[in-house]
């Protein structure tokens, strides 16, 4: 009975392996995901044969789920072999799974759920293989070669005081709006507030972040954080309330020693303007572009000491302590929306800063 059991858990672990076809550095497998599989089969063989059955079925779980529940870690305290090299057991299960063009532990990151997370490196000897507690890391440096795509925005080069009322909005929209959007300080109790927009209308109140994590999202069962699913507004147009469905899952914010992290973990990308994502001297706006189940560092406390140190960028109308993100339409030159304020869903982080 128990060997039925556990051959049936096997027999659907391995059915449930990545076999869509390529979608570029995102969800999804190369054109012949097979060969690959068929490369990893007696890796995988030699992982199942380690983890208990109760582990077997909670990986079972965590990839008919895809994230969308969190079922826990599933510790393991070696290394799994696939051939000739060492395959670490996160990179070998995230392969199956989730990236088949996946190299090594270095493309990964841990999320904020996972125990390493907050584990110190070099700590300890057992890693997760939950392939849903990672994201494949997006860096801007990597950008071109990763197929990540960034997309520089042009912007006339104007001084402080010659905006035009739209170059305004794109770099100060809360002004037009609302003067209440103020950010406080982390003395506060929170590193961050939260606004979320629809076009150049606020829907709903600033919402305050005091853990490490928050949860974005518009339809997450057994999540807990910022619902936009729950927020009510005017009657919104076609264009919005479609753009709010594609949310679904959302994204996850994080903050750690200094650095502000984001996790696309909806199923269409999202667009992230960030001041600390620009290189110094950047004329106009970067907009990123970052595919499902990647993150990106969308703010560095030291970068934005060194960016404020130019008065270019620091003097600017524009906030080093503000990131906009918008959900699954870009803008810029590239897009029919030049501006943040034309995209139908985004929302705006204000960080808090050191008082």
């Amino acid at each position: 009975m128990f060997r039925s059991r556990r051959s049936f858990l096997v027999r659907h672990l391995w059915k449930q392996r990545c076999t869509t076809t390529s979608r570029g550095q995102g969800e999804g497998a190369p054109s012949n995901p097979e060969d690959l599989h068929n490369a990893l089969r007696p890796a995988v063989h030699q992982l199942f044969k380690k983890l208990k059955d109760e582990q077997l079925w909670q990986l079972l779980q965590a990839v008919e789920g895809r994230g969308r529940w969190d079922g826990g870690c599933i510790l393991l305290p070696w290394e799994v072999r696939a051939g000739k090299q060492a395959l670490p057991p996160q990179v070998l299960v995230c392969r199956l799974y989730r990236w088949p063009d996946l190299r090594t532990s270095t493309e990964l990151k841990s999320l904020s759920q996972c125990q390493n997370f907050w584990r110190r490196s070099g700590d300890g000897t057992s890693v997760c293989c939950t392939p849903y507690h990672y994201s494949r890391l997006a860096t801007p440096e990597a950008a071109i070669s990763s197929g990540y795509k960034v997309r520089e925005v042009a912007r006339p080069v104007l001084s402080n005081t010659a905006l035009t009322e739209q170059e305004s909005s794109l770099c100060n929209v809360r002004g037009l709006h609302d003067t209440t959007l103020s950010r406080g300080s982390i003395r506060d109790g929170h590193w961050c507030k939260l606004a979320y927009w629809e076009h150049r209308t606020r829907v709903g109140r600033l919402y305050s972040v005091t853990e490490p994590s928050v949860h974005i999202f518009y339809d997450l069962p057994k999540a807990s954080g910022f619902c936009l699913g729950f927020l009510g507004s005017e009657p919104r147009n076609d264009m919005v309330r479609r753009t709010r469905k594609k949310i679904g899952q959302g994204l996850v914010l994080s903050h750690q020693q200094g650095e502000v992290w984001v996790y696309n973990q909806s199923e269409h990308p999202i667009f992230i303007n960030s001041p600390t994502l620009a290189t110094i001297n950047t004329r106009g706006q970067t907009v990123h572009k970052v595919l499902p189940g990647y993150s990106i560092k969308v703010f560095d406390a030291d970068r934005a000491a060194d960016l404020s140190e130019h008065s270019e960028v620091g003097n600017g109308p524009c906030d080093l302590h503000s990131v906009r993100i918008s959900f699954a339409k870009g803008w810029g030159t590239c897009y029919s929306r030049q501006f943040i304020t034309s995209c139908p869903c985004w929302l705006e982080i204000l960080l808090s800063t050191p008082k």
